[in-house]
């Protein structure tokens, strides 16, 4: 009947319960008979004989008494560490106001990233909350991600981000002619992912903004396409028509390597800028360094000294401030002296203009005003015309423009609401494009 298999999955949910229940008992039976006792080691019964003897000898106090007098009477607290809070003169004024929040809502509305945002600028107020046709952007191109890692820098980085879309150029060309602004400067993160490391998008967007608002001045603060397209690159944009050449040295020669990324050189950027020059004469080449990392004066001066000999007409002076813990330490503040004796060198040197102060970045707005006082003392000695170079510097007994300056939260708006009036009222017609 079960054919040679045990009879066990046959029997009844009750009769497998009473087979459990014998075992149990015959279990405990089994275990309830004398066991055999253990013989002691005889070091365990000494340490025994001696434990004993110390319990019947000792007296009211034990040496659990000794584990009670240590008690934590409350809990400590961790100590923080003391933050080193920033000197005065790098204090600024909190972003706001309805010229700011216009600005603002029109970038974020067409979807263009801006190192004012992406790098945490901290003139990002002043620069943003200036009026109608005097405020100034820096737009960014080619995306938010950079291929490098730059130690100092706060804008993301990745070895392959997302390609930029084909019609780019010319949205963002629209979008940034349709700003009430004069002064605009597009620049870009490192994309060694990209053929020509965005030459030409560059250039699409200088030529369609062009065509769009020939009246603007545009800058292109590019980086120095090594690895990718070269010195051809920079041709590419140098002669797409815009008006400022930038390309930014950073820091001294010898810092170069624990400071910019391993692909970024200094003799390679004094030839962005030299070649970029002699692709178009008329440009204005401009570079930045970035102090607060170590470099000595003397590595100061000769920077200073090669940028003038390649040619740069535009130089300016910065303190670095760490955008977080993950990124390079400052290792000196330099108070706002030292920048005001290193305007008065760049200038000895034969520098056109020479921006420097704890708060200058490259593209601080200040400086559009100046250099668009340099443009159009350029254009008119071109051109011959008389009128243009009255524009650019009157002759009604007034002081000439001023080409130099040493930019602080504090001067910086006064000195340009005083340019912008030297060439309203110089102007031969109509209203100052500035």
């Amino acid at each position: 009947f079960f054919s040679g298999r045990r009879p066990w999955p046959m029997l009844s949910r009750s009769a497998r319960f009473v087979s459990r229940l014998s075992g149990r008992a015959a279990g405990r039976a089994f275990s309830s008979q004398a066991q055999p006792q253990q013989q002691v080691s005889p070091r365990l019964a000494a340490l025994r004989e001696q434990l004993a003897s110390d319990v019947a000898t000792e007296d009211e106090t034990s040496w659990t008494d000794s584990v009670s007098v240590a008690e934590r009477v409350g809990t400590k607290r961790a100590v923080k560490k003391q933050h080193t809070r920033h000197p005065d003169w790098l204090k600024v004024q909190r972003p706001g106001g309805d010229d700011y929040m216009r600005i603002r809502n029109g970038l974020r509305a067409s979807k263009l990233a801006t190192v004012c945002e992406e790098a945490r600028c901290p003139n990002i107020g002043e620069c943003w909350s200036s009026k109608k046709g005097a405020a100034t952007a820096t737009i960014m191109v080619l995306g938010d991600t950079c291929t490098r890692g730059c130690r100092f820098c706060n804008v993301k980085t990745s070895r392959a981000p997302a390609l930029p879309a084909d019609d780019e150029p010319e949205k963002t060309a629209e979008a940034i002619a349709s700003w009430e602004v004069d002064y605009v400067v597009i620049t870009s993160v490192d994309r060694d992912d990209i053929p020509d490391g965005g030459a030409s998008h560059y250039a699409r967007v200088v030529r369609r903004v062009k065509e769009l608002k020939p009246s603007m001045r545009l800058e292109c603060l590019t980086p120095d396409f090594n690895g990718t397209s070269g010195l051809d690159g920079v041709a590419t944009v140098a002669s797409a028509g815009l008006d400022v050449y930038a390309h930014n040295i950073e820091t001294v020669e010898r810092l170069q390597g624990s400071v910019r990324d391993r692909r970024a050189g200094y003799r390679e950027s004094i030839g962005v800028l030299e070649h970029a020059r002699s692709v178009n004469p008329s440009l204005v080449t401009k570079t930045s360094i970035i102090l607060g990392f170590g470099e000595r004066d003397d590595e100061i001066r000769q920077t200073m000294r090669d940028m003038r000999d390649a040619g740069v007409e535009i130089f300016t002076l910065g303190q670095y401030l760490r955008p977080s813990r993950r990124h390079m330490k400052v290792a000196r503040m330099l108070p706002p002296e030292e920048y005001d004796y290193w305007q008065r060198e760049g200038m000895a040197m034969g520098f056109k203009y020479v921006a420097s102060g704890p708060l200058v970045r490259s593209s601080y707005k200040a400086g559009e005003v100046f250099m668009e006082a340099i443009l159009r003392e350029r254009e008119a000695a071109q051109h011959g015309s008389r009128s243009g170079a009255e524009a650019a510097s009157p002759s009604d007994g007034a002081s000439s423009l001023p080409l130099s300056g040493v930019w602080t939260p504090q001067q910086g708006e006064e000195r340009a609401a005083r340019v912008l009036a030297s060439l309203a009222d110089s102007r031969p017609e109509g209203a100052c494009p500035l």
